[in-house]
């Protein structure tokens, strides 16, 4: 295969996105809950609390979003990154840093067309996988230099 030509094609799955999201509603419980233990005043604790909440919310809402325009990811051997949209269409993405791969899973964070900054779980197996095989390779390559 030319190295021009050589990509990895991933399909996120669905219930990994599901364990994103309730990971992140149960760890902004875990927050408020955290945050009315604090020795200092209930009004200060209800301030942080609802700013707490909103912020995470933004958050999960950011990520909703973004998964929703996002059925397909293509990375290509010079590093860019594309999405498949919910239209069919691909377009360009941008790497965020703060991804991590490894041998089975990996989280990626993206920056889509419309601006959303969103991060995927994803995994696979390199032996059943070879568009999997070939992301792990491609990552060693470019993928510490975002």
């Amino acid at each position: 295969m030319s190295s021009t030509a050589y990509f990895a094609e991933i399909h996120p799955d669905s219930s990994l996105r599901r364990v994103v999201l309730w990971s992140g509603v149960l760890l902004a419980a875990a927050g408020i809950l955290v945050i009315l233990n604090l020795p200092a005043h209930l009004w200060l604790k209800l301030t942080i609390s609802v700013v707490w909440a909103a912020l995470s919310v933004r958050e999960l809402r950011l990520s909703c979003l973004g998964w929703a325009d996002c059925l397909r990811l293509r990375f290509s051997s010079e590093g860019d990154i594309a999405v498949l949209g919910a239209d069919k269409q691909w377009r360009a993405a941008e790497w965020v840093s703060g991804g991590v791969l490894l041998q089975k899973a990996g989280w990626v964070r993206l920056r889509n067309h419309r601006g959303v900054v969103f991060g995927e779980l994803l995994s696979g197996d390199a032996r059943a996988n070879s568009h999997w095989r070939r992301l792990q390779v491609i990552w060693r390559h470019v993928g510490a230099t975002m």
